[in-house]
This record gives structure tokens, sequence and C-alpha cells, in this order.
């Protein structure tokens, strides 16, 4: 059973992908791109101090990254 998506900000969430192979492809909205996964979508992630739920699973989804995954990595 998955938990429940956690309250962090963009930047914690941009470290968190690095982890997973993301790269920042540009500052400007803060693109990355997986480069070991070409096949993941690009992911934006908005450098707020919180990012909405909503948001978040978004981004997780376009990644391929699971909520566990994610709670492990941070």
């Amino acid at each position: 059973m998955s938990q429940k998506l956690p309250v962090i900000s963009g930047e914690d969430l941009i470290r968190a992908l690095q982890k997973f192979g993301c790269e920042i492809a540009r500052q400007k909205g803060s693109r990355l791109r997986n480069e070991t996964q070409p096949a993941r979508l690009p992911v934006t992630v908005p450098l707020h101090k919180e990012i909405a739920r909503g948001t978040l699973k978004s981004i997780l989804n376009d990644a391929s990254i699971g909520v566990d995954d994610l709670l492990a990595a941070l």
C-alpha cells in the first residue's frame, strides 16, 4: 500500500529526482530530464516552498516514480 504524498518544496523534489538519474535541462521552470531512461517524459518542477499534492502526483507520474520510492529518496 502506498503512503500519502508528502508536502515538499520544489528544491527538495529536484534533489530527490536527481537521485533517480534526472538532470536539470534548464533552470527556467526547473525542467529535468532523465538521461539514463530516455523513455521517461521530461518534467517541470515549480520552485515553490510547497508543491501542491496534485502537482506532485502529476510530476511523479510523468517521471514514472512511485510515492514509496520518493519517500525513500527524501
